[in-house]
């Protein structure tokens, strides 16, 4: 290469030891348009092979495309290594650090509902019922039918469901309540059954103070022999004093549910105005908890029960509600806010 292009040995070693000190991509850059480039030294050497006599231009011309090959695999290297760098300096200024922080106002905790519902599962488990679950996703007959809620029943429409787009119209949809574990329940297991069955469910509530549209519930179910209502009613008794309190009392006031014959709504003392009348239990002093009554017949015939030979008796209430309660929180919408002036509290 010496004998015909004299200066291009210097050229090329002096390209390479610029490819070599670049530290950046930019400054590799830089030296590969300097060397590579229409105006670097490899375009000038091509331009002066005309000038050489014609059985040199071979030669020199593949000593030419030797050395460009060789800066080029240079440039190659040195680009890897250059970009490998670069992107573990970019990760590590992205890195997040997840240690665990020794104050314990930096921690995380249980959300209040979720702490609870497992309040509320130590006291029905310390009565001796089991804990039982089931899908967010039910069918028609499950959520409702097997409840003694046929198509077209006027009850359907004080659940406000939220149908999925699944199957057949309105055969597939979000629980609206935990019932369905109850049917669950029924048919997998042999009577006696005492079972709590809590979740979350979903409705077309409005939210306000005491109602939001996803919410957890908690329902009850006792099936055995000689099974009456004043069982359900110790139980209501039992449940309130152990959760909420001595100074808390409950009543049950006539009501009708399709699932249970006769059927109960039960209130419990507003632990807010404790029974003077307040915005949360609407100036009444009582706040509604939930639902309970005796399991109708058609239910229990519907899982393949005897009605003659069982009775029993059902109740459910939301979570949300329980805490809104026990922690005196005047709207229930603050729970779901995500506020940590809120949150920390508990």
């Amino acid at each position: 290469m010496a004998d015909h292009l004299p200066d291009l040995d210097t050229a090329v070693s002096t390209a390479l030891q610029a490819v070599e000190a670049a530290l950046t991509l930019d400054e590799l850059r830089e030296a590969e348009s300097s060397v590579l480039g229409k105006h670097g030294v490899f375009a000038a050497a091509k331009k002066r092979l005309a000038s050489l006599a014609p059985e040199e231009r071979a030669p020199a011309g593949a000593s030419i495309n030797a050395a460009r090959a060789a800066v080029e695999a240079a440039i190659g290297e040195r680009r890897a290594a250059l970009s490998t760098g670069e992107r573990a300096k970019l990760l590590e200024s992205d890195r997040i650090d997840l240690t665990e922080r020794r104050r314990p106002e930096q921690r995380g905790h249980l959300h209040l509902v979720t702490q609870t519902q497992q309040h509320l599962e130590d006291v029905f488990v310390a009565m001796g019922f089991s804990v039982e679950e089931g899908p967010l996703v039910e069918t028609d007959w499950h959520n409702f039918q097997a409840l003694n809620i046929p198509p077209a029943h006027p009850a359907r429409a004080n659940q406000d469901t939220l149908y999925l787009d699944f199957g057949a119209p309105e055969t597939t949809l979000l629980r609206t309540h935990t019932s369905p574990v109850q049917i669950r329940t029924m048919l997998s297991k042999a009577p006696p059954i005492y079972a709590i069955c809590p979740g979350r469910v979903y409705r077309k509530d409005t939210p306000d103070a005491r109602h939001t549209p996803a919410f957890s519930q908690i329902e009850g179910l006792v099936v055995d022999r000689g099974i009456t209502f004043g069982d359900l009613a110790g139980t209501i008794d039992a449940f309130t004093k152990a959760y909420f309190g001595a100074d808390i009392n409950a009543r049950l006031r006539p009501a009708y549910f399709p699932f249970t014959e006769p059927s109960a709504e039960f209130e419990v003392t507003c632990a807010i105005c404790r029974g003077d009348g307040c915005r949360t239990c609407s100036n009444t002093g009582w706040i509604e908890l939930g639902g309970c009554g005796m399991v109708h017949p058609a239910v229990l015939r519907a899982v393949g029960i005897d009605p003659e030979e069982w009775s029993g008796f059902a109740f459910g209430f939301g979570i949300d509600r329980c805490a809104q309660v026990f922690h005196t929180i005047s709207d229930m919408r603050v729970m779901a806010d995500n506020d940590l002036r809120f949150i920390r509290q508990f």
